[in-house]
């Protein structure tokens, strides 16, 4: 029998992962990538009687390679905060998810471990642009002022090393980073002992510094829109960037759109913080997917990048029901 454990690159993957090897420690064979590796499943050559462990990708995304991963004879846990239409019933499937635009994953494995690491969950949940969930679970927990900061520090900056178009975009690849996080039960030890941390706080608050410099390309009542260069700093903070700016301005939407070396865009979409529903709908519509709060467009032809702007601007954001204008 084999341990696989699968997850997403970014903070809330990777933190869901580490809490699940903190409490239940084993030989496992990780699978993961860059945030928008988002069909690992498709990696992984399970067999009878191995476990599959998954955190923090689409079931959407990944319904054929699981259907194989059952049906070879592999167990399967599966836990998710993504669109989960796709998802079946199956008596080696157990699945944790949970849809809601306040939950990230690493809150949902909390729940699963009753709280035994909180404090990772709560930096995902910061990574993730969930101020209010870390919030929340940093008072249930008494966490003070300085390490709420520390934790947010964690998670935006693990979260940001995970962007990016080749695997050089990153200061160390996400299979690296977990082994070093899952060496501390305490994400603030991590921060003491590992300085590599240390070193993507410094390259996060150099990247974004130089977004933020860029004006909106275009705004009105209801959102603002960026189209960044193509380079590396931006390659790796559109993510960020999106959330920093739906942060400071919580009411409107934000799409921030980054130009690609063979023409086409990528675009990170942030639903308005007040609002948080429909950034996956409308770039559904464009090819992209997501969650309910954040999704993305992968390689958006740039003749279409006015389609998207008109839709943004007149979608009906936090309307389950709404359409693209």
């Amino acid at each position: 029998m084999a341990l696989i454990d699968v997850c997403n690159g970014d903070a809330d993957g990777l933190f869901a992962m580490v809490q699940l090897r903190l409490a239940e420690p084993g030989p496992a064979t990780l699978v993961t990538g860059r945030k928008h590796d988002i069909a690992l499943l498709e990696r992984v050559a399970a067999q009878s009687g191995d476990q599959v462990t998954v955190c923090d990708i689409s079931i959407d995304r990944n319904v054929a390679a699981l259907s194989r991963i059952l049906a070879a004879g592999a167990t399967v846990r599966y836990f998710d905060h993504h669109s989960a239409e796709r998802r079946f019933d199956h008596p080696g499937l157990a699945a944790w998810i949970d849809t809601d635009p306040s939950q990230c994953t690493s809150l949902i494995v909390d729940r699963y471990l009753s709280g035994r690491f909180s404090a990772w969950a709560a930096a995902a949940a910061w990574g993730d642009n969930l101020a209010a969930s870390a919030q929340g679970l940093a008072a249930r927990e008494g966490f003070d002022s300085e390490t709420c900061e520390a934790l947010k520090t964690l998670g935006e900056s693990v979260n940001y090393n995970a962007y990016g178009d080749h695997d050089s975009d990153c200061l160390i690849a996400p299979a690296g980073l977990y082994r070093l996080l899952v060496r501390h039960r305490d994400p603030l030890d991590a921060l003491a002992a590992e300085p590599v941390l240390r070193a993507l706080d410094l390259c996060r608050r150099d990247d974004l510094a130089q977004a933020l410099a860029v004006p909106p390309w275009r705004e009105g009542a209801t959102g603002r829109i960026w189209l960044l260069p193509d380079a590396g700093w931006s390659r790796r903070v559109i993510g960020p960037f999106a959330n920093r700016r739906a942060s400071d301005d919580p009411a409107r939407a934000h799409a921030v759109a980054r130009e690609r070396a063979d023409g086409a865009l990528d675009i990170s979409v942030r639903a308005p913080i007040t609002r948080r529903r429909g950034a996956d709908r409308l770039c559904a519509t464009f090819g992209g997917g997501g969650r309910a709060a954040a999704a993305a467009i992968e390689a958006l032809p740039a003749a279409r990048f006015e389609a998207f702007a008109y839709a943004f601007a007149g979608f009906a954001w936090g309307d389950p029901g709404a359409a693209p204008a």
